[in-house]
């Protein structure tokens, strides 16, 4: 629901965790890290759901499952969250 609130809202492509799950879970999650050691803000910390996520090999996109599951025949991807 988080990214049809976030399409509808601010009128773009798509939301910002199907937009993750494009660019991969893992590159989300060093982008984070790197921020949060370089910067030294709590706010860059990677939440505990995506450390998760990343070590269950869910990446996105590219293995078929991350915050959204890609195993479909239609391609379209079906959350995960439920």
């Amino acid at each position: 629901h988080i990214d049809a609130g976030m399409k509808l809202g601010t009128n773009q492509p798509m939301g910002p965790l199907l937009l993750a799950d494009f660019i991969g879970l893992d590159t989300c999650l060093a982008i984070m890290r790197v921020l949060h050691q370089g910067l030294g803000d709590s706010k860059y910390r990677p939440c505990p759901l995506l450390v998760q996520y990343v070590d269950a090999g869910w990446l996105g996109r590219k293995t078929g499952k991350g915050v959204y599951n890609y195993d479909k025949p239609n391609g379209r991807p079906t959350d995960n969250t439920i």
